[in-house]
């Protein structure tokens, strides 16, 4: 039995909508009217919702909207921020209707309503509901076989819990932290989450572009724009069509090149380097930095409108000092990880040696604590201890 709201102000619509319903073994609600219905739907976990159009106050179109927002602050679970919202029009606003469907609407109905028209739109719409739902659990079981963030610390949960919340949705991350936490892991776990996750997930490490460079590189460029352009090229925004660009280390961007991926994320079009054609992208960005943005905007280095744009959910990854409760299950992980790499038996490391691992101070974090492991599996024994810690970490 599914859980069903009907958001209308015709009391004829709603009460047609929910005796076909309800006959079809569904628990049926109703609101007549958007405030009511938009409350409703926040309040409890619908399987799917059917709202009108033109309603007075507050249309379907921002329920819609409302909805949408609303599933972006609180998915808390699968159910209750996947929801299919099909909206009810008179054949003068299908042009409205359209647009409802562009925003993330899942179909219409037109009036007057069709019986058969209903049942099929319901029984499609929580299929394709159900469906979803497997598809996250089946990417989640391929992402945990990838990019893992390996921990337990309050700290890290907290990271995963934001990483739950934020991958189904469209909404652009930055992600902050010292060299070496792992904010790539971040970007491929959002990205592996994501409705996007079939699409291309292309990397751009800012600071390893020379600034005369890095327009070309994300924008493109024509043929014979500057020396060296022998051909025309795609830039990464036009190879990320369809899917994610992870913009590390945004920090060391150039100013320039800062406008330029601001009009690119107000307009969703971006223009090659030598030419005037516009050329439209669909792409989710995710930013990275261990830079405090907030002071390079005070000292001239960064546009603030752009921070503005990048950090819609925030998410700071802790260094390694900020969760040693973590390093006993990263040094079995990686043990694990680099005798398979080596082609030699595993080594297991003393607690007491554990101890000693999480006695020192990592300013490379995780990727200094790898290091650390593979260092003294290669030059100790087949029982890594305190000792070894000593001498070799």
């Amino acid at each position: 039995m599914a859980k069903l709201l009907i958001i209308d102000d015709e009391r004829g619509i709603r009460n047609t909508l929910r005796e076909i319903l309800a006959d079809e073994g569904h628990e049926v609600d109703v609101a007549e009217n958007g405030k009511q219905g938009l409350e409703m739907a926040q309040a409890k976990a619908y399987d799917l919702i059917f709202s009108d159009i033109k309603m007075p106050e507050m249309d379907g179109m921002e329920v819609l909207s409302k909805i949408s927002e609303f599933r972006i602050q609180n998915s808390d679970s699968f159910e209750s921020t996947d929801c299919p919202v099909v909206m009810i029009t008179g054949h003068g606003d299908i042009e409205t209707a359209v647009q409802a469907l562009k925003m993330g609407a899942y179909d219409f109905l037109l009036k007057p309503l069709d019986l058969n028209r209903i049942l099929i739109t319901t029984k499609n719409a929580l299929e394709s509901k159900s469906l979803r739902q497997e598809t996250k659990q089946l990417r989640k079981k391929v992402a945990a076989k990838g990019f893992q963030m390996i921990g337990q610390s309050a700290a890290i949960t907290r990271v995963r819990e934001i990483i739950d919340k934020v991958a189904p949705t469209e909404a652009r991350v930055l992600i902050t932290g010292p060299n070496g936490t792992g904010k790539e892991v971040v970007a491929h776990m959002i990205h592996s989450l994501s409705a996007r996750a079939n699409g291309p997930m292309v990397e751009v490490n800012c600071a390893a572009i020379p600034s005369e460079l890095i327009e070309s590189e994300l924008f493109g460029h024509m043929k014979g724009s500057f020396t060296g352009a022998v051909k025309d090229r795609a830039g990464k925004f036009e190879q990320a069509d369809g899917g994610t660009l992870f913009l590390d280390e945004i920090g060391d961007m150039s100013l320039a090149a800062q406008t330029k991926v601001l009009r690119a994320l107000q307009e969703s079009e971006i223009t090659r380097v030598g030419s005037d054609k516009a050329i439209k992208v669909n792409v989710r960005v995710l930013a990275a930095t261990n830079k405090d943005l907030q002071k390079e905007i005070a000292e001239g280095n960064f546009r603030e409108d752009l921070f503005h744009r990048l950090n819609v959910i925030p998410i700071h990854v802790p260094s390694l000092n900020e969760r040693l409760e973590d390093i006993p299950l990263l040094v079995d992980y990686f043990a694990d990880q680099i005798c398979a790499e080596q082609g030699i038996a595993l080594k297991s490391f003393e607690p007491e040696a554990i101890k000693a691992l999480q006695g020192k101070q990592w300013t490379g974090n995780i990727r200094q604590l790898r290091n650390v492991v593979e260092r003294l599996i290669i030059l100790a024994g087949a029982k890594i201890t305190k000792e070894d810690v000593e001498a070799y970490a």
